[in-house]
């Protein structure tokens, strides 16, 4: 099964608190700057943690600039979680929108 991508301007249209968006960037680098909402798990533990995405409704994947978070995608899929989509463009993409960042530790 191919990986679903999102442009980053159809993200920014549709980004809301209800989205559910996982940064696999490694946890330094999300707490210099991520997408608001975005939840960390880095892809360096992503395989161990893959069942914290869940299966329950789309998740977008995010890094830097779309790789890691196509990785991220593949490691879902080939647990069975389906409903994941890249972001393509990233955090970078976001940022070039003209978009704020948080900085900090994730959300919770």
């Amino acid at each position: 099964m191919a990986v679903e991508e999102i442009s980053i301007a159809a993200f920014v249209s549709m980004h809301n608190s209800s989205l559910r968006m996982i940064d696999v960037r490694e946890t330094d680098e999300y707490e210099s700057g991520h997408i608001p909402g975005a939840v960390n798990i880095p892809l360096s533990e992503f395989a161990a943690r893959v069942s914290e995405v869940g299966a329950d409704k789309v998740v977008y994947m995010i890094c830097r600039s779309g790789a890691r978070s196509m990785q991220a995608c593949e490691i879902c899929i080939d647990s069975d979680i389906n409903g994941v989509k890249n972001v393509a463009g990233g955090t970078m993409g976001w940022i070039a929108s003209g978009r704020d960042i948080v900085t900090g530790e994730l959300p919770g």
